[in-house]
């Protein structure tokens, strides 16, 4: 949950202000295809995506977001550069939010007529600076550090600020894990907007995956952060699943199945491994706080899982299973997957 930070509705979803930290991914579709972005959206959505952002590239895209939005249930957020037209004709399409920088739309004419129309429509805006777009004034006088990135951010803010925007959320992204940390923590200090938090550019998914999670965990331990994106070169569903986890894994979204599993070691003589990844990939999607084992031995599993509602552990021709850290079912190994299966299915029908 965000740290002291502004409230903010983005098309009803409330980020920012206590609210629970709302999810977010980009449809990797030509906007103008209200087809097929509809049909990725669908699938983002059924993941767990809160808000979906779309690229607004000209104004066919632009036009399409009032036939997308009809056929969606989550807010969805324009994002233009280098065009207050387009983010004009987005607005007046009915996005739920746009996405720009006033420094690269035009002049102060141009921002204004922007400014006024987020105004009339009564939408938030999201603003923000990554490494690749610190505002040259900046980036001489500091270098390219957290403190260029967030007074490069909060100078768009103040142009909008000027114009009588106040439904903004700041962004400060970096594809370094350490410079990404830095620039959130500094921002949150400066200001108290709601914060869109991410890595920019980590990469494909499994060095994503973890650049996303060292530096987004850090900073959702300390309260930072109101709405992410966690980028992943691959299907945007990848993004939203892996936000999911992020947020189990640091405590904010507490109502699912916690499987927990050794790594096990000499002593596991049977096929552990292949039961933890059967049930976790099982109870992926239910929404009951829960808290599994699949452990190696029964020399150290019990013991080690006894806050657990339920596990299990093996032996060279036997598997047990326990609630509380005590033994309630013997059972053979052979047979293990399909009883423990059944008594975890009894504990989330209750």
């Amino acid at each position: 949950m965000g740290k002291n930070t502004k409230k903010i509705s983005v098309g009803g979803v409330l980020i920012g202000g206590g609210e629970s930290v709302k999810i977010q991914s980009m449809c990797t579709t030509k906007t103008a295809d209200v087809e097929r972005t509809v049909a990725q959206i669908a699938s983002l959505e059924e993941a767990g995506c809160d808000i979906i952002r779309v690229s607004v590239l000209d104004e066919e895209d632009a036009r399409a977001i009032r036939g997308i939005r009809d056929k969606i249930h989550i807010p969805l957020v324009a994002d233009i550069h280098f065009s207050y037209k387009l983010a004009i004709s987005a607005i007046e399409n009915g996005c739920d939010k746009v996405r720009i920088n006033p420094g690269n739309i035009g002049g102060e004419a141009q921002i204004k007529a922007v400014a006024d129309c987020i105004k009339a429509h009564g939408i938030p805006v999201r603003v923000g600076a990554n490494t690749g777009s610190i505002e040259r004034e900046y980036l001489e006088k500091y270098g390219k550090n957290e403190y260029s990135l967030v007074e490069s951010a909060l100078h768009n803010v103040r142009i909008l600020e000027r114009e009588g925007v106040s439904d903004i959320v700041i962004s400060v992204k970096a594809s370094s894990v350490p410079l990404t940390v830095a620039a959130y923590t500094l921002l949150s200090e400066r200001c108290s907007y709601p914060l869109h938090i991410g890595v920019t550019e980590a990469g494909t998914e499994e060095m994503a995956v973890v650049k996303s999670s060292a530096a987004l965990g850090a900073l959702l331990l300390k309260g930072i952060g109101d709405t992410m994106r966690v980028s992943i070169t691959d299907d945007p569903v990848k993004e939203v699943l892996a936000a999911r986890r992020i947020l189990r894994a640091v405590g904010l979204d507490k109502n699912f199945v916690d499987v927990i599993s050794c790594p096990t070691c000499g002593r596991c003589m049977w096929n552990s491994m292949e039961l933890a990844k059967k049930i976790t990939k099982k109870v992926e999607n239910v929404r009951k706080p829960l808290k599994v084992a699949v452990m190696g031995c029964v020399v150290n599993g019990p013991g080690e899982a006894k806050d657990c509602d339920i596990g299990i552990a093996g032996a060279a021709d036997y598997c047990v299973i326990f609630k509380g850290g005590q033994i309630f079912k013997k059972i053979t190994a052979s047979n293990a997957e399909e009883i423990f299966t059944a008594e975890i299915e009894k504990l989330i029908n209750d």
